[in-house]
């Protein structure tokens, strides 16, 4: 595998750049991994409450996944980062909301703390293409 068989999405994120990241990364082998994503979008935090916040962080990565062209059905595994146990439920029943057709592996882990403190969660999600005839545009 050269670094020319690995396609990479970039969507523009300050982060992105200064961190020197992909949003996402897209392997010949047909496995996507979405670096972690949290409900900040445009530069604002979209959504006040677990719930709200990780339906949005989970849309950012469909959106990642979109520009390679995949979606939510193409999800094999979830992880959520969550600053507080008390929002397991919360953030569970999005998640269930999302996946409930799809049923990837997922964990929960509960972690001190994000770069923002208004955050509340933060997601990863890996897709597997079974054709690893690649559609979709990417950077």
């Amino acid at each position: 595998m050269t670094g020319s068989d690995v396609r990479r999405v970039v969507t523009g994120a300050p982060w992105e750049e200064q961190f020197g990241y992909s949003r996402a990364v897209e392997l010949p082998n047909g496995l996507v991994l979405v670096s972690g994503c949290t409900s900040i979008v445009d530069g604002e935090i979209a959504g006040g409450g677990p719930h709200e916040q990780t339906v949005n962080a989970f849309n950012v990565a469909f959106a990642a996944l979109g520009q390679l062209g995949l979606g939510p059905a193409d999800v094999v595994r979830t992880r959520m980062y969550l600053t507080h146990a008390r929002d397991v439920e919360e953030v569970g029943r999005a998640h269930k909301e999302l996946f409930d057709g799809v049923r990837p592996a997922a964990s929960m882990i509960i972690v001190s703390g994000f770069v923002d403190p208004s955050l509340v969660v933060e997601v990863e999600v890996e897709a597997y293409r079974a054709d690893t005839t690649r559609g979709g545009a990417a950077s």
